[in-house]
């Protein structure tokens, strides 16, 4: 038995990092150490509204017309009526209570506050349990075209208007379930699948390929960057994506499209089962 538990430890040493995990050993950047949660965090009714400075106001209300500027064209039209759906709105940072009554309404998802990067075993379970875990703070002017780590921009105005499309919310659903029961190679598997998918994804329409994935729509570079001749841009496969590394600092180079969200969900569950996830 020692000599099994020694070759199993072993086999797991090899298994390589995570980008997050490289990006936590590098000590580039602290707010990229995934934090663990102390207890249940508080969901919908019981999130209360920061005393948000004037300046978190106006620093949300320039990435909204930036980046909302630039969406026709580029962006889902399920992430455009997502943003219709919540009432996302220029003026004003929207309160999580408000956002999570207004997804649980419309496809039984609710907004949990967290805070910051979460380790990826709470950050699944809650994934799993259907709620969505956003922070409550906003970057600073210093970072206003790109942060690598999580703020209530990317969080609200990034992701969640793909929560109010059915398709979307039950794959997600179903990842956090399956990224529950990964454990090895399996763990950085998913973490690239969630990627190129969730916050990389690519999506082809009768009017034209467009963007869905929320690392995209809430950067102004990646936006800009991510349906130009620059990328290479593959078919969605979900084999060929776990095998696709990627750097959190650096623009994509290369992304993945898929013909509709019906197609990402039977994908991702027909791999979970294989791997024995689901």
């Amino acid at each position: 038995m020692e000599k099994v538990a020694e070759e199993s430890m072993q086999k797991d040493e090899q298994v390589p990092l995570s980008a997050y995990e490289r990006a936590a050993q590098d000590g580039s950047d602290p707010r990229c150490i995934p934090q663990s949660l102390d207890g249940p965090p508080p969901v919908g009714n019981e999130i209360e509204y920061p005393d948000y400075p004037d300046s978190d106001h106006e620093i949300w209300g320039k990435l909204f017309d930036r980046q909302r500027a630039l969406l026709p064209g580029r962006a889902a039209e399920a992430y455009l009526r997502g943003i219709d759906i919540l009432g996302l709105k220029r003026d004003r940072i929207p309160a999580l209570k408000d956002l999570s009554a207004a997804l649980h309404q419309e496809t039984g998802w609710k907004v949990a506050r967290i805070p910051g990067l979460l380790h990826e075993r709470d950050f699944f379970s809650l994934l799993s349990e259907r709620t969505f875990p956003s922070t409550d703070y906003i970057r600073g002017v210093e970072e206003l075209d790109y942060t690598p780590a999580p703020d209530l921009f990317h969080d609200i105005f990034g992701h969640m208007p793909m929560l109010t499309n059915p398709s979307f919310a039950d794959f997600y659903q179903r990842f956090g379930r399956a990224a529950l029961n990964a454990v090895g190679q399996d763990r950085v598997s998913l973490e690239r699948l969630h990627w190129f998918t969730v916050e990389f994804g690519l999506v082809d329409q009768m009017v034209g390929r467009r963007i869905y994935g929320a690392g995209i729509l809430s950067s102004k570079e990646e936006v800009a960057h991510a349906l130009s001749p620059k990328v290479k841009v593959l078919h969605f496969d979900a084999d060929r994506i776990t095998e696709q590394d990627y750097e959190v600092w650096h623009l994509q180079h290369v992304l993945f499209v898929v013909e509709s969200f019906a197609q990402l969900d039977r994908g991702f569950k027909d791999w979970s089962k294989r791997h024995g996830l689901l």
